[in-house]
């Protein structure tokens, strides 16, 4: 976040402390006729201010543009960052949330249901390379697939902490060792149960320190129960909706929740209900219900248009490419930043998606979406199915 200094600035002049140079040596040169010294040779060329500027103007200079740049902009909680943020959160009982790995359960399909067959702990499966990146989850139990079973679903966790392992249906399916009799793998629709988050970034934990404010008291409005909810790794304080209007009687409110990769699993959610409703982090005669965020699941078909140039190799490199984009659009993975993405209580744009993907990939020719935009209230848009095609323009 870029910090406008300006303010800084004019802070300190308005102190009466000067911050430039010429502002210094002319408060130098008021010292001096104050102090009643009978030094007459202030011309630039003389040795002595030329002395002056060098041990005393120069360095006065440093300090005030260190005030201006870091001190100053890091005593307020709009611009703080680092360790000068976590120290304002200290203050007002918060810490920065730290990162945490993706848990969930990985499909493994064998060639045959006719007896035992066993998967060992410790087994890696990872994806096609995502934007030139590859992500991987290991088995973290050794299972047993019985005898007349086809197929098991077997405990992973990611091989590291962080939200980009968090992706969407059919991403994990290559295992770089082969495993006997195994023939499949695969992440399903729901496969996780703990989604991984980033260690919190300084807008989330400045979102937070503001609504500590407003949470004085603890009780009985959004800002405490949004503090609450938001101590859980991978939620931001935006990322929570509130439903009031007693949607179960007087006294009840509903808490819609998403996190950075969509729709949060109903254990993630669960365990915020047993922190909120049984631990007793709630007002008296409150009924505060957590949800995951109502998903709307929708179909689309996207045509590209493309040169007849492009060899068979690039074509598949353009698939994937777009295909890619879109699902990060969907919040399916977490490696385009650049490509806007769906939310409640919005307007997504196909139009303006078009035009980021051509800014993209300039091999696209033209884009045709089966939607028009999608209008959502307490909702978020969820893939399910996409369908690219290619076509020569």
């Amino acid at each position: 976040m870029a910090v406008d200094t300006a303010v800084y600035k004019q802070m300190l002049e308005d102190a009466g402390i000067p911050t430039t140079q010429d502002g210094i040596q002319a408060k130098w040169d008021t010292l001096n006729d104050e102090s009643d010294v009978q030094i007459a040779n202030d011309s630039a060329w003389s040795p002595f201010w030329r002395l002056i500027s060098a041990i005393v103007t120069t360095p006065a200079l440093w300090l005030v543009n260190l005030l201006i740049t870091h001190a100053l902009p890091n005593t307020f909680l709009k611009d703080a960052a680092g360790v000068w943020l976590e120290l304002l959160a200290w203050a007002v009982d918060l810490e920065k949330k730290p990162a945490t790995s993706t848990i969930g359960h990985i499909l493994f399909t064998r060639e045959s249901a006719d007896g035992e067959a066993s998967v060992d702990a410790g087994i890696l499966i990872a994806t096609p390379a995502i934007n030139g990146l590859i992500y991987r989850v290991i088995t973290t139990a050794a299972t047993t697939i019985p005898d007349g079973v086809i197929s098991v679903l077997i405990p992973v966790k990611a091989e590291n902490a962080g939200t980009a392992y968090n992706l969407g249906p059919g991403y994990y399916t290559v295992l770089p060792e082969p495993v006997d009799g195994i023939v499949t793998v695969t992440n399903e629709t729901d496969w996780i149960s703990i989604a991984g988050a980033d260690a919190e970034s300084d807008e989330s934990l400045r979102l937070r320190c503001r609504n500590q404010f407003s949470a004085v008291g603890q009780y009985h409005h959004d800002a405490a129960y949004r503090a609450d909810i938001s101590l859980f790794a991978g939620i931001q304080p935006n990322y929570v909706w509130f439903e009031h209007g007693a949607p179960r009687g007087p006294g009840s409110a509903n808490a819609y929740i998403m996190i950075d990769s969509g729709i949060p699993s109903q254990a993630f959610v669960d365990g915020i209900n047993t922190y909120i409703i049984d631990n007793g982090h709630h007002g008296h005669g409150d009924d505060m219900l957590s949800m995951p965020m109502p998903a709307t699941p929708k179909t689309l078909t996207v045509t590209v248009y493309h040169s007849s140039v492009l060899s068979e190799d690039d074509c598949t490199t353009l698939k994937t490419a777009v295909t890619d984009r879109i699902r990060y659009a969907f919040r399916e993975n977490q490696n385009y930043k650049k490509i806007t993405r769906t939310m409640p209580f919005s307007r997504f744009s196909f139009s303006k998606m078009g035009d980021e993907l051509h800014g993209q990939l300039p091999d696209i020719k033209s884009l045709v979406f089966s939607l028009s935009d999608i209008i959502t209230a307490m909702e978020l848009p969820t893939l399910d199915t996409l369908t690219v095609n290619l076509e020569v323009a």
